[in-house]
């Protein structure tokens, strides 16, 4: 079996055309997103679009919370002063039928390979999609974070950062971020947005595990053109000027 896990598009739909152009080359059984599909980026519809029409399965990410329950915004201490504005225009761009797939995701899913053996994906952590795992995150944190939950792996998003971790035998894989992956997090004024899709393959074959993580290169420019095109807040606009080759 062969699993492509895909995060964080953030409506770059030119970075998802890149990523599933590969992974359409790997012949896996199953695409599931991770969380975190339209806001920030200039094409929200494209996106939403794209993946229900691949039939891919989806975790709810914060930023699907933000979407469907617009006051939640204003509970989260670490948003940015534009993101009240930038869910508001990405809720303007999207269909009521985007809306009911963005609907449609799960908390969590369980991808079961055997007996023993299963994957556990969800979008910060399994207790919430707003909890950051990153591979400075103490021991002790982490615990609290997976108390009650039980999986040979267990991945995620939410970061941006790619990351794959072993902590008391399990693996905690970041498959990072198809649509606007960061040069390190937390996030500083001058953090990168870095000119590439990511995302991850899990494999299970003869009872051998495998985690592969992959960096798509996408075009930069065709990105720009695209967040320029669009009518996107003049603040998020200048978010995506930090993107480099």
């Amino acid at each position: 079996m062969r699993i492509a896990l895909i995060s964080d598009i953030h409506g770059n739909l030119v970075a998802l055309e890149a990523a599933l152009a590969s992974i359409h080359q790997e012949e896996v059984d199953q695409i599931i997103c991770l969380g975190d599909v339209a806001t920030i980026g200039p094409q929200p519809h494209g996106v939403v679009a794209r993946l229900k029409a691949l039939g891919v399965t989806g975790i709810t990410g914060n930023h699907e919370s933000y979407l469907l329950n617009p006051e939640r915004v204003g509970e989260d201490v670490n948003a940015p002063p534009w993101l009240g504005e930038m869910v508001d225009w990405c809720a303007g761009q999207l269909a009521s039928r985007d809306l009911d797939y963005l609907r449609s995701f799960h908390s969590s899913i369980e991808i079961r390979f055997d007996a023993e053996t299963c994957l556990l994906g969800f979008h910060g952590s399994p207790r919430s999609n707003t909890d950051i795992i990153l591979a400075t995150t103490p021991a002790a944190g982490l615990d609290e974070m997976l108390s009650g939950y039980r999986a040979t792996i267990m991945a995620g998003g939410h970061t941006h950062v790619q990351m794959v971790r072993q902590h008391n035998g399990v693996m905690i894989v970041n498959v990072g971020s198809v649509g606007e992956p960061l040069e390190q997090m937390p996030v500083e004024a001058t953090t990168r947005i870095l000119p590439w899709a990511e995302y991850v393959i899990v494999s299970w074959a003869n009872r051998t595990l495998g985690i592969e993580a992959r960096r798509v290169p996408i075009d930069v420019k065709a990105v720009g053109q695209a967040v320029l095109a669009s009518d996107m807040p003049d603040a998020v606009k200048a978010v995506w000027a930090r993107i480099r080759k």
